[in-house]
């Protein structure tokens, strides 16, 4: 009899237990994001990995480099990683007699799938000694399979349970990541270490915000005047080499990287190299003695490319080839955020198109019109934020944005403008700033002022950050990206990515501030924050999470901590309300 798996208290007692409650045998077993299925038949036992452990596949003329890659990184993690969780876990004893794991077989239905957002990564595993078997439909569930497979050993020598059935597949096809590389810059090597860490949680997007108005880092080989002039530093770029070696690393651990060229606002790094084709470059954002809609940006520093300038298009165009050159992505993320009125409006071109009776409206559908058919062309889904639609002041008609080839990215007034885009007929990308923004909380950079100078605290509940308060995982975790939509509505909902803007970030702060909060959201992403009778869970995914930390800290990636050890080693009393 197969017996249904409680994965609180795990910490307690380490990822595979047996511990009297009740006089009866609860089993724990730790996986994170939690399975969508996961049993584990009496008598709960283990057994040791063989020394001569290996990760085989069926099909061994595959000829799936991403896959060769994942067994064999899987190998030796297994192998290597001797995890020692929290506390000592405790096991059916009774199993000595169990033969050593031997091997993990892996079975790949169709090894030549591509990853795109709609791949397959369901995936089936069962343990029984002496052999374990994994069978997907695709590379990437077969990666997703591993992993799991990777989480459930611990130990030195290495165990695993045995006798474990698991059947796992997403909720959200899209699970994601947004990192802005402008505002600051991070080497190569912390953007590998990020996506490692995403394969890890079973996400599957990295969207790399690439340029802003603070800097161009990215070498574009037809206009490298951007990179030249717009970057911090001649060591501060990504080169086509660097490109190709973060997407390859991406596709081996079953990740697309999606790049975001924002335009035409956020574009004031273009001017370096190009003058003539932005607006208010280089303009103080707010100018004195006007009122906020008269500023020129949303931050320091202005500039936005201009859509009446022919030259405009002709670089434009040429970063787009070359950005869909260099990312094999479907996905080419166009940005469209935050026009800033005021911007255009010192231009004279554009003074003297709304002088004639043209509208800030009209503007944008003419960049618009001019870019997403090119976009299209190049065989490319485009992602706009939701701005392009829903903006207060300057948008586009639906007409001109069809809904078989752009998908709206919802940052705004959380559940309200997702049912906004859905119900347009949209599909939808949720990072909702009231939730997924990962930079909240941290006060502005705009300096010290005597907006500060208040001896009462009351900036204590935002931080003086616009999307204040801090976005805790509880926050994250227990977000709802379809609440209030109907059946139909929920189905246009491709899923979420919590997004960390760079203004006070680097890679000195990257690990702690994406981890384990993103792992909050990778979990509801993929299993959902409820149980199996609908419920939220609270203190059972406050262990998992404890101890889920405590592994990715082991495999490097510096996550900060959720809570005090002690609460870990005393059980239940730390929780909100007295444990039964």
């Amino acid at each position: 009899m197969l017996h249904s798996f409680f994965l609180s208290l795990f910490l307690l007692l380490g990822p595979f237990s047996t511990t009297l409650i009740a006089e009866s045998i609860t089993t724990t077993i730790n996986v994170w994001p939690k399975p969508t299925n996961l049993t584990w038949t009496p008598p709960y036992q283990t057994t040791v990995l063989s020394p001569t452990f290996t990760i085989t596949t069926t099909t061994t003329t595959h000829q799936n480099n991403h896959l060769s890659a994942a067994i064999s990184r899987y190998t030796n993690l297994v192998k290597t990683e001797h995890h020692r969780p929290l506390t000592h876990p405790t096991t059916n004893n009774n199993n000595n007699n169990l033969p050593p794991l031997q091997s993990l077989t892996v079975t790949v239905t169709n090894p030549t799938a591509e990853l795109t957002h709609a791949t397959d990564e369901s995936y089936t595993l069962t343990i029984s000694t002496p052999n374990a078997t994994l069978t997907a439909s695709t590379p990437w569930g077969a990666m997703r399979g591993m992993e799991t497979f990777s989480q459930l050993t611990y130990g030195n020598p290495t165990r695993v349970p045995v006798e474990v059935h698991v059947t796992d597949a997403p909720l959200f096809a899209h699970r994601g990541l947004t990192l802005d590389t402008s505002r600051n810059y991070y080497p190569v090597k912390d953007l590998l270490r990020t996506i490692e860490a995403m394969s890890m949680n079973k996400l599957n997007v990295f969207h790399w915000h690439i340029t802003d108005s603070h800097s161009f880092p990215l070498v574009v080989p037809s206009e490298p005047m951007l990179a030249e002039k717009g970057a911090y530093d001649v060591n501060m770029v990504y080169t086509v080499e660097d490109v190709k070696r973060v997407v390859e690393f991406g596709l081996d651990r079953g990740v697309r990287v999606l790049p975001e060229i924002d335009s035409p606002g956020h574009t004031g790094s273009w001017a370096l190299a190009y003058p003539d084709i932005v607006t208010c470059a280089n303009m103080f954002w707010w100018p004195a003695e006007s009122d906020w809609p008269n500023r020129l940006a949303a931050e320091p520093g202005t500039g936005h490319l201009n859509p009446l300038n022919p030259k405009t298009y002709q670089v434009l165009k040429n970063v787009i080839r070359d950005v869909t050159t260099m990312f094999p992505e479907q996905f080419y993320h166009s940005g469209a955020d935050e026009v800033i009125p005021g911007c255009w409006k010192t231009d004279p071109t554009i003074q003297k198109f709304l002088s004639n009776g043209g509208t800030l409206n009209q503007v944008l559908e003419t960049f618009i019109n001019n870019t997403l058919p090119y976009i299209v062309s190049l065989n490319r889904t485009v992602v706009y934020w939701e701005d392009v639609l829903l903006d207060d002041t300057v948008h586009v008609s639906p007409s001109v944005l069809p809904k078989e080839h752009v998908i709206l990215q919802t940052w705004n007034n959380g559940h309200d403008n997702t049912k906004r885009i859905v119900s347009s007929g949209y599909r939808a990308i949720v990072s909702s700033s009231d939730f997924y923004y990962l930079d909240c909380g941290h006060g502005d950079f705009t300096g010290n002022n005597s907006a500060y100078n208040n001896q009462t605290g009351s900036d204590a509940n935002n931080g003086g950050s616009w999307c204040g308060p801090f976005k805790t995982w509880q926050t994250i975790y227990n977000y709802d990206i379809t609440y209030g939509l109907t059946e139909e509505e929920a189905k246009l909902v491709l899923g979420g990515e919590v997004a960390l803007w760079s203004e006070q970030a680097d890679e000195t702060v990257l690990d702690s501030r994406v981890w384990p909060r993103t792992s909050a959201m990778a979990e509801s992403l993929w299993s959902g924050n409820r149980d199996e009778n609908g419920m939220k869970r609270y203190a059972e995914a406050t262990d998992r999470l404890n101890e889920w930390r405590s592994r990715m800290v082991s495999r490097g990636i510096g996550a900060e901590p959720i809570q005090p050890l002690w609460c870990i080693r005393n059980p239940g009393m730390c929780n909100t309300v007295h444990p039964i």
